[in-house]
């Protein structure tokens, strides 16, 4: 074989002639594994996790570093916006729940983490699909007079990303202040010729963890993302939700466009949704604080708290933190609900505190209902929700497949006054390592609008039978392959 390959042959002869090579080769592997398990330990996730990278990084010596530096969870320091909210004259964003309020104790575990306390809202609209969401956008566009701020993680330069385009370069002509905050690589299909009109009708434009391949001495936060939706128009109405700008979610110009869900908010609530753009716009520019008019961004003749009849509050996670707010809060929510729980996610891979929370309730008599799309725009994701349907089904959780429209919508409900959606799945990356956004209500008209359109969702899957039939290869091992690494996603 080698009189085949002469090079390689020379090659190896060379590497033999080198004295004590073996025993170095042997050495420098056992301290890249002790600097990896390090490194990887001091990260104190769970042990599950942590074990997965090391046994899978080990079997790649050396380019297995460079994949963790690349794609590992990592950590993002962001004290400095904190402290910025009080130096924002945003106290009271601070302080804990007024004794006198009626604050259960999700919202104090929602203040806790996140720092922004209970709030209100007049107005709750819920949005099906992106044609509904891109028409009521654009309306509420064309109204604003003073402020855009705008987040996606993806915005493309297709139909629906070039019309909301053009609607604020004319807002941006007629003077109006736009900001336009993209994620480096769910909008990477953005082109300078693409934003030139924007630039040039004055509006800003920013990047969030842009890629920084080429410098070798700056983390290249590949793997964390800001996977938020959100517009605040003149600090008085704002829009979140799961929906991306893009063709891929408009159903009126592709059949085939992800069925999703987003809503439009009116009232205090916007305050605490200002306060979330301000924040994450200063961390990617490095702009100061004195760049924005604080009294155009909390305009003083908006609502007070208590004058809203909604109960909402704002949930924000990501590697900044350590709490997992979003995630612990759908898990306090279930253990707090008395009659039902329903969930809806395009990516569900739950950690062991959720699997549990789900059984207990189903377990206990709860109508406890899983929505997920019958093949998601991930074939490892899917076949890693799918091996947890037996554990689920055994335990009288309802499991429905949506389809054939991919599945995209984010939304929970727990029993009749209490609801969470957004821009979070319920999967490691939007608990842990991507920036997320969803919105906690509580109220019972509120639940009632998002309970209807879901059980229409419902009415459209098809159940996941206990005794459907499985092959050992097509299914099982695929399955169980995608749980093992299912920590590392």
């Amino acid at each position: 074989m080698l009189a085949t390959y002469p090079a390689l042959a020379d090659w190896l002869h060379w590497m033999d002639a080198i004295p004590h090579l073996r025993p170095l080769m042997i050495a420098a592997y056992v301290l890249y594994l002790l600097w990896l398990i390090g490194w990887i330990m001091l990260q104190k996730r769970e042990p599950v996790a942590t074990l997965s990278w090391i046994l899978s990084l080990a079997a790649l010596p050396y380019l297995g570093l460079f994949i963790y530096y690349l794609l590992g969870p990592q950590k993002v320091k962001r004290q400095r916006l904190r402290r910025g909210r009080a130096r924002s004259g945003m106290e009271h964003y601070n302080s804990v729940c007024p004794p006198d309020a009626d604050c259960t104790e999700l919202a104090k575990i929602g203040q806790a983490t996140t720092g922004l306390a209970p709030s209100s809202a007049t107005e709750v609209e819920w949005l099906v699909d992106g044609a509904q969401t891109y028409a009521a956008l654009l309306k509420a566009v064309a109204q604003a007079r003073d402020h855009l701020h705008v987040e996606y993680y993806i915005f493309n330069p297709d139909h629906a990303g070039t019309a909301l385009r053009d609607a604020l370069v004319e807002r941006a002509r007629a003077g109006v202040r736009v900001r336009l905050l993209l994620d480096a690589v769910g909008s990477s299909a953005i082109r300078k010729r693409f934003l030139k009109p924007l630039l040039d009708a004055g509006a800003e434009v920013a990047w969030f963890h842009p890629r920084q391949l080429l410098k070798p001495f700056k983390r290249p936060w590949m793997n964390m993302r800001t996977h938020r939706k959100l517009v605040v128009i003149d600090g008085r109405v704002a829009f979140t939700g799961g929906i991306n700008i893009t063709d891929e979610e408009d159903e009126s110009r592709n059949p085939n466009a992800y069925r999703d869900l987003h809503m439009r908010l009116a009232g205090h609530v916007v305050r605490s949704l200002q306060l979330v753009f301000v924040e994450d716009w200063i961390y990617a520019t490095g702009e100061p604080k004195e760049r924005f008019n604080i009294a155009q961004l909390w305009p003083n003749d908006m609502p007070a708290r208590q004058d809203g009849a909604i109960t909402t509050q704002v949930l924000v996670s990501g590697p900044d933190s350590s709490w997992e707010t979003i995630h612990r809060l759908q898990v306090a929510a279930i253990h707090e609900a008395r009659e039902r729980v329903w969930l809806v996610t395009p990516y569900f891979v739950p950690g062991e505190a959720a699997r549990m929370a789900l059984t207990s309730a189903a377990l206990g008599g709860l109508d406890v209902r899983l929505l997920v799309p019958k093949m998601s725009d991930s074939w490892f994701v899917t076949q890693a929700a799918r091996s947890y349907f037996d554990e689920l089904l055994q335990a009288g959780v309802k499991i429905y497949e949506y389809g054939p429209r991919m599945l995209h919508t984010k939304a929970f409900i727990a029993d009749h006054d209490v609801c969470i959606a957004g821009s979070a799945n319920f999967d490691h990356r939007s608990f842990r390592l991507n920036f997320e956004l969803s919105m906690m209500i509580s109220n019972e008209a509120c639940v009632a609008e998002l309970e209807k359109i879901l059980i229409a969702e419902f009415a459209a899957s098809s159940p996941v039978r206990n005794d459907r039939r499985r092959s050992l290869w097509l299914h099982r091992v695929p399955e169980a392959f995608a749980r093992l690494a299912s920590p590392l996603l």
